[in-house]
């Protein structure tokens, strides 16, 4: 797997798959929280689906609680 540093360098853009290894996810859950609305932000480019890794970064830190039973902060 190539480093994200290096990806994120070559392109602001990262494929499902790229953003599913990102996240340690599968393409199959993103694909999920597109349709519920509950994932990272994504670009559609006609039926292509691509994310900014500056809306990954946001999405990792909008996620990230101390303890278990904190409330995700509203966007």
């Amino acid at each position: 797997m190539t480093d994200t540093r290096s990806q994120e360098a070559r392109s602001p853009l990262a494929t499902p798959e790229e953003a599913a290894a990102f996240l340690r996810s599968t393409e199959k859950q993103l694909a999920q929280k597109r349709y519920l609305g509950t994932g990272p932000r994504f670009v559609k480019n006609g039926r292509f689906v691509l994310y900014r890794w500056a809306d990954l970064h946001a999405y990792v830190e909008a996620n990230t609680f101390q303890r278990t039973d904190d409330r995700p902060v509203s966007a």
